[in-house]
């Protein structure tokens, strides 16, 4: 059962508590609890048991000044969906969700499933929620019927600040997302997935692809369904950037220590500037500062990445199921990523999928390296934005129409 009681306050920048003493512990994230019951199970029963259809044949596997007209909730959302006495819980994942000033509904007062739009994003390896916050934000402000979920990845951001339930893997890290919108009552209609995130929303679609709302259009930023090569000598090569951190001091004096050994080592003085993102200063009860520590767990992030890099996901590419739509951003300077049979294979899938009344498309993003909404978001926003203009005029009608409440469009 929840610890938390029935009561909830809403604090004046929207955020949502439960009790008393989650307003005074949570500052800025929400957590989602799942218990040992359901990571016991297989992905595609799981799946079944969150959505209620048989899944048997499928294979293992802070709002700105600058955005006035949107608003950011976090909330803590009760865990007695996947508790059962006696099993100790494991596994959290910390959320932000950002909503257009036209919602309405958040998951905590309503039970109702919402008709509200709902894009879900995914960061990359050693990334986090906030890589995506200031892009959802103009999101919102572009297209306020949506919310837009940004998520930690287990091992990430403040998901790894309780202990998770292995594997990690690529189809854990899915199968935890899938859990996350089971529970606060969402339906998707676009997921969003960086690099790892980009296999991640892939094998989402691999473990529950009935249930999720029809059409979905599914985003894999600079990321392929298969072989993962990296970056030359300063480049991304997170393999051996994973392992230098391993070997490095839990705790650190400074964050420019780090950042002159990242350098030093060979890599980039911007990915060492966005790694050292990652570190909190420590402050004992004088609120002496004591230097700082990594909030991600390293050696969770070091099998994710192996799995990252052994998944194969071609498969549901290149069977694509009807009704979801696929689109696989390459950008223009992340040449070391692509090969040109990846190209051929998508392009192949491009023409399987539109007589299965599914889609496959290639997008290429001009000026931009790996980090695509860093170095271009502009380009990133009007390619993207395609996927929310459609999907919200087909909320429009629905809303409209009178249709009923909560159906999958």
């Amino acid at each position: 059962m929840s610890a938390f009681g029935t009561s909830s306050w809403r604090c004046e920048g929207g955020c949502l508590f439960r009790d008393a003493r989650s307003m005074a512990c949570i500052a800025k994230v929400a957590s989602v609890k799942q218990s040992s019951f359901s990571m016991a199970l297989r992905p595609p029963e799981v799946a079944a048991q969150i959505f209620g259809k048989s899944f048997s044949n499928i294979p293992h596997g802070n709002a700105s000044n600058a955005y006035p007209c949107f608003r950011t909730r976090m909330a803590l959302v009760d865990d007695r969906l996947f508790h059962q006495k006696g099993v100790k819980k494991s596994g959290v994942l910390a959320y932000e969700l950002v909503q257009g000033s036209h919602v309405r509904w958040n998951s905590v007062t309503e039970k109702s499933v919402p008709d509200t739009p709902t894009a879900v994003f995914l960061h990359g390896i050693l990334g986090g929620r906030k890589n995506w916050g200031s892009f959802a934000r103009r999101l919102a402000q572009e297209f306020p019927l949506w919310q837009f979920l940004l998520v930690d990845l287990r091992c990430h951001g403040d998901s790894a600040q309780i202990k998770k339930h292995e594997p990690h893997t690529v189809a854990s890290a899915a199968l935890d997302v899938l859990q996350l919108v089971s529970q606060l009552r969402m339906i998707p209609r676009v997921l969003v997935g960086h690099s790892f995130g980009g296999k991640v929303v892939l094998s989402m679609v691999e473990q529950a692809a009935k249930p999720l709302a029809r059409p979905i259009r599914v985003w894999v930023l600079d990321a392929t369904p298969g072989k993962v090569r990296t970056g030359g000598d300063g480049e991304d090569r997170p393999g051996e950037l994973i392992a230098f951190l391993q070997r490095m001091p839990k705790q650190v004096a400074s964050k420019q220590e780090v950042v002159s050994a990242i350098v030093q080592e060979g890599f980039s003085a911007d990915v060492a500037q966005w790694v050292v993102t990652n570190l909190r200063p420590i402050s004992n009860d004088s609120s002496n500062s004591l230097g700082f520590s990594w909030v991600f767990d390293l050696d969770g992030i070091a099998e994710m990445f192996r799995s990252y890099e052994r998944t194969n996901l071609w498969k549901i590419v290149e069977n694509v199921p009807s009704g979801v739509h696929m689109n696989f951003l390459k950008a223009e300077r992340s040449l070391h990523r692509w090969a040109l049979e990846d190209l051929q294979r998508i392009h192949a899938a491009e023409e399987l999928a539109s007589n299965e009344g599914a889609g496959v498309k290639m997008h290429v993003l001009e000026d931009a390296g790996h980090w695509v909404h860093a170095d271009n978001p502009d380009g990133l926003f009007k390619i993207l934005s395609k996927s929310f203009r459609v999907n919200q005029h087909q909320s429009e009608n629905w809303r409209f129409s009178g249709r009923s409440r909560g159906a999958a469009v």
